[in-house]
């Protein structure tokens, strides 16, 4: 997970929160938070297409908006976070064994995602 700052200018890793306890960390997290948007990363094929692991993400974009119906869910392409979050581990000369930790790795390309997003064309809508 990533949150950025209050004027939206820069993402930072939040947390790694496992998939079975992610609705009651974001309700605690709002609970405590001023949120009003929420990006979720959208797997996508190279072609395009949606890929097998948006049979979770929809249910839980779903399930999100009407639980918080005062927040904008988005879904944003997810694709090459991964590679980007390995090679920025690489150039910022994080060691071999904490480049295989993939919770960093989720964490980094959580960041990568809401940062993309608050640069693309999505923002100026807001």
């Amino acid at each position: 997970m990533a949150v950025t700052d209050p004027l939206r200018i820069i993402a930072g890793a939040l947390a790694t929160v496992e998939t079975k306890t992610l609705e009651k960390y974001l309700a605690d997290y709002f609970s405590k938070n001023d949120v009003d948007i929420i990006v979720l990363g959208k797997p996508s094929q190279m072609n395009g297409e949606p890929s097998e692991t948006m049979r979770y993400i929809e249910p839980l974009a779903g399930r999100l908006r009407h639980a918080y119906p005062d927040k904008r869910v988005v879904l944003y392409d997810e694709r090459f976070t991964s590679v980007l979050a390995h090679r920025t581990m690489l150039e910022s000369g994080i060691g071999k064994m904490a480049r295989r930790d993939k919770a960093l790795v989720d964490r980094i390309s959580a960041t990568i995602i809401l940062q993309s997003f608050m640069e693309s064309v999505e923002m100026t809508k807001l």
